[in-house]
């Protein structure tokens, strides 16, 4: 019995720090074999190696090391089984050259034209090369960098599980029939590849921001390696307004982290929050960068109008002091630049709140006939809220356990089920807010 404990622990542990280190790794091993099915391959041997050495021996000091010393040995294995395959003693040394190790395993110095330095962000643009299709590059670099599930990205797209599936499967195979050399892209070329770099990046803060299935309401981890990368991101690219608009939304949206769950994950809606744990100093460099994006000329962007609206709720240091009006102005404009459903629906938000509820709802029943959000919880959540202010409590009931049922998240199921039961008669009413 206490094996059988032991062995579920670890595996546990190994699941969860694969999530967080998994992109990393892939990323790593990419670089060195140049091929992505490989490095899928090789990433899958290091996980069942480390299920069975750590069930046998426990967990390593640091596990994440480990994960990546043996990542860099399996790839290196594999280059040398790959060289001895072709009978080629000295083209295996220099490949293992070109691909950044050496016979011991330690890591080469980067590439006197390697401009990026960060196998995550390399591997990114790799990616998102120019052979594939927007959508197949976000979709391949969500999955395979950003450690999203199939049904996650679906999410994202809003589109069924079946299509996103395809679409990596062909993406991979074209990059395979294509040749494309796994090489960072000259800075000159880099612009071509951006958008959709900046996209994966978006989404993937998204998901961490607000985790589309499990039990844990964010998945924080997502968001700083996100963050992480649109800094480093900013760094190669001092003069692309929509890397400094999107690093904007991110750092103000992020200092608010600490203060949306109780310390027991409970999630705590926008209105509850207690502001002084937005932490004021990322604040204060996301409205930096911000104020760079506006000098660059990047106001009208998709991302520096979505951190213009975050900028409204930080700046509010009460709930009753945000600027609803000028956020509707903001989201009016995104409508434009950007057309979605779901922005339309946090358009409803705001406007109900400048004109009241009923003019939120006419914009929401406008959307409920919408394909793209057939079975998309947030819909019938905003409804539920819309319906309560109303006073129409049976159908805020209703609305508000349909999106529970809708929901892959298991606390934000919770916190929907709850305000079904108020609405219906039980106390603790808690107010919606995207």
């Amino acid at each position: 019995m206490m094996a059988t404990t032991h062995h579920d622990a670890i595996h546990r542990t190994l699941d969860t720090l694969w999530r967080m280190e998994s992109p990393r790794l892939l990323a790593h091993i990419a670089r060195m074999t140049g091929n992505i099915d490989t490095a899928e391959e090789l990433a899958q041997d290091v996980l069942l190696g480390a299920l069975e050495h750590w069930s046998r021996d426990g967990l390593p000091d640091n596990p994440a090391a480990w994960l990546m010393t043996a990542a860099r040995h399996r790839s290196i294995d594999h280059l040398r089984q790959r060289a001895l395959h072709a009978r080629k003693r000295d083209e295996f040394g220099i490949e293992l050259d070109l691909h950044g190790a050496d016979m011991q395993g330690d890591q080469a110095p980067d590439k006197v034209d390697d401009e990026i330095g960060d196998d995550l962000l390399r591997l990114l643009f790799v990616a998102c090369h120019p052979v594939l299709s927007m959508e197949s590059r976000v979709a391949l670099t969500l999955r395979l960098l950003g450690g999203l599930s199939t049904p996650e990205i679906a999410r994202a797209f809003l589109q069924s599980e079946s299509t996103v599936a395809q679409r990596i499967v062909r993406a991979k195979r074209t990059l395979t029939k294509a040749s494309v050399a796994f090489e960072v892209p000259r800075k000159a070329e880099l612009p071509e590849r951006l958008d959709a770099v900046l996209e994966v990046l978006y989404l993937v803060f998204n998901e961490g921001y607000a985790a589309t299935s499990g039990e844990d309401w964010m998945r924080p981890a997502l968001c700083e390696e996100a963050l992480r990368l649109a800094r480093v991101l900013a760094s190669l690219l001092p003069s692309e307004s929509g890397v400094f608009g999107l690093l904007a939304l991110m750092e103000l949206q992020a200092s608010r982290i600490a203060a949306r769950t109780e310390t027991d994950g409970t999630p705590i809606l926008l209105p509850e929050q207690n502001r002084a744990r937005w932490d004021r100093l990322q604040i204060q460099r996301g409205l930096a960068a911000l104020d760079r994006t506006l000098r660059l000329g990047g106001a009208r962007g998709a991302y520096a109008l979505q951190a213009a609206i975050a900028a409204c709720h930080a700046r509010a240091l009460r709930m009753q002091d945000t600027d609803w009006p000028q956020i509707a102005a903001l989201y009016a404009q995104l409508v434009q630049v950007m057309p979605s459903p779901v922005v339309e629906l946090n358009r409803a938000v705001a406007v109900s709140r400048v004109q009241g509820p009923d003019a939120g709802l006419s914009i929401v029943d406008a959307l409920a006939d919408t394909r793209q959000l057939s079975g998309y919880a947030p819909l019938s959540a905003v409804r539920g809220e819309l319906l309560q202010q109303l006073g129409r409590l049976e159908e805020a009931a209703d609305a508000f356990e349909l999106a529970a049922s809708l929901t892959g998240n298991e606390r934000e199921r919770a916190v929907l089920q709850a305000r079904a039961q108020a609405c219906r008669g039980k106390k603790g009413t808690e107010e919606f807010s995207v």
